[in-house]
C-alpha cells in the first residue's frame, strides 16, 4: 500500500523550472531561482580550460606518497564518474574511502561499491559510526530537527577531510557542490570546498551544548569535528566537468555499475515510490535513506522528485509541462519499505514515527 501526505504550500516558484522558494537558502532573483541561474552559466564556460585546471591541480600532488588523493566514495554512479576521472584521466592514485551507517544496504549498492573498488583497482577504507551512536544520533536529529541525517550527513564530508590529513593526503576530491548546483551560491569559489568544511565544523561546534542535552557527548561529536582547514585541498568535480546524473550513469554503466532493476533484493525488484518515474539509480544504497528526503516534503512541500524533475528540465531532457505533472503525481509519495526499515532500525512504530514527523509540517499546509 502507498503511503502518501499530499498538503497544499502557498510558495513561490520560478519561473523557469517551477522550484519552489521553500529550499533554504535559494537564491531567487526576477523570479529566476539560482540552480537556474547557475546552470545558465554553463554555456559560457570554457570547460577544456577548467579540464586543463584541474590537471594543473593534480600535477601538484601526483606522487606526492602512496596516494595522490582521497576520494570518498559510495559506490553509486557519481562516484564511478569522480574515480575514472582521476584514475584513468588524470593518472592518480586515489585511497577510496566510504562513511556507513546502520540502515539496511541494497544488493545492488554493495555490488557497486565492490566493482568500483576492483573495476579500478584502488584500496578502500570504510568508517562506520558505531551502531549505538548511529542510533542515539539519528533518532536525536530526527525528533529534534526533523533531519534524521544531520550527524551522517556532517561525518560524511568531515572523516574524509580528517583522515586526510593524518595520511598525509594532499587532495580530497568531492562530487558536486550542491550549493551551487542547487542555487543557494551564486559563486563557485574555483571549486574549493575548504570553506564549506569550515562552515560546517563552526554549526557543529555552535551546536555541542544542544547535542549534549539530547545525550551525544562532546567527546562523540569531537569526532567528526575536524581541528585545522588548511589542508587537504579539497575540490568539487562539477567545476572541473558539467554535472550529470545521466552522464555520470552513462560512465558508471559503463565499467558494471548496475540499476535496482537488474539485481533483485530478497523481495524482490525494489520498485521505489516517491521517485523520478523510472528511476532506479539515484540514491539507491541505502534503503531508509529516502525517508531523511521525504522529510523535506513535509518541511518545505518538495522532496527528490521535485530536486530531479527540475535538473532533467534544465538539461533539456524533459519539458515544463511534463516537470510539473511528474512533480504532482510523485513528490509526496513516501516509500513503503524505506519506512519500515527507518522504523526497523532506529526502533520505532509507524504511529510513533508519524506523530514525531508531523511535528515538523509546515503550518500552511
Amino acid at each position: 500500500m502507498k503511503l502518501f501526505y499530499r498538503y497544499v504550500y502557498l510558495v513561490e516558484r520560478c519561473n523557469l523550472c517551477g522550484f519552489p522558494d521553500t529550499r533554504p537558502g535559494l537564491i531567487f532573483e526576477n523570479g529566476t531561482c539560482g540552480a537556474c541561474i547557475n546552470y545558465a552559466k554553463r554555456k559560457d564556460i570554457d570547460w577544456d580550460d577548467r579540464r586543463w585546471e584541474l590537471g594543473k591541480i593534480c600535477d601538484k600532488y601526483r606522487g606526492r606518497g602512496p596516494y595522490d588523493c582521497l576520494i570518498p566514495v559510495s559506490g553509486g554512479k557519481d562516484s564511478y564518474r569522480l574515480v575514472h576521472v582521476m584514475k584513468k584521466e588524470m593518472d592518480m592514485n586515489p585511497l577510496l574511502v566510504t562513511v556507513s551507517d546502520s540502515f539496511t544496504h541494497t544488493q545492488a549498492g554493495i555490488h557497486n561499491l565492490r566493482n568500483l573498488i576492483t573495476r579500478y583497482n584502488c584500496n578502500h577504507w570504510t568508517y562506520t559510526i558505531s551502531h549505538d551512536l548511529f542510533i542515539r544520533a539519528t533518532r536525536a536529529a530526527f525528533e529534534g530537527t526533523g533531519e534524521p541525517l544531520k550527524f551522517v550527513e556532517w561525518a560524511i564530508y568531515t572523516i574524509p577531510f580528517m583522515l586526510a590529513q593524518k595520511l598525509g593526503i594532499g587532495l580530497l576530491v568531492f562530487g558536486e557542490n550542491s550549493a551551487w548546483e542547487f542555487g543557494s551560491e551564486r559563486e563557485d569559489w574555483e571549486g574549493s570546498g575548504n570553506r564549506h568544511i569550515l562552515s560546517m565544523a563552526g554549526k557543529i561546534a555552535n551546536q555541542i551544548p544542544w547535542w549534549d542535552s539530547v545525550g551525544i557527548s562532546i567527546e562523540e561529536l569531537s569526532s567528526i569535528l575536524p581541528q585545522r582547514f588548511d589542508t587537504p585541498q579539497m575540490i568539487y568535480m562539477s567545476r572541473y566537468h558539467p554535472w550529470s546524473s545521466v552522464t555520470n550513469l552513462a560512465v558508471a554503466r559503463a565499467n558494471g555499475f548496475n540499476t535496482l532493476s537488474e539485481i533483485q533484493e530478497p523481495w524482490g525488484v525494489w520498485e521505489r515510490e516517491g521517485v523520478f518515474p523510472g528511476d532506479d539509480f539515484e540514491q539507491i544504497d541505502s534503503i531508509a535513506y529516502m525517508v531523511h528526503l521525504w522529510m523535506k516534503y513535509l518541511k518545505f512541500g518538495f522532496q527528490r522528485v521535485t530536486d530531479i524533475a527540475t535538473r532533467r528540465l534544465r538539461e533539456g531532457l524533459i519539458t515544463r509541462e511534463e516537470c510539473d505533472k511528474l512533480i504532482a503525481e510523485n513528490d509526496y509519495f513516501l516509500d513503503t519499505k524505506a519506512l519500515k526499515d527507518f522504523c526497523k532500525t532506529l526502533g520505532y512504530t509507524q504511529d510513533q514515527f508519524w506523530a514525531i514527523a508531523n511535528k515538523f509540517k509546515r503550518k500552511e499546509a
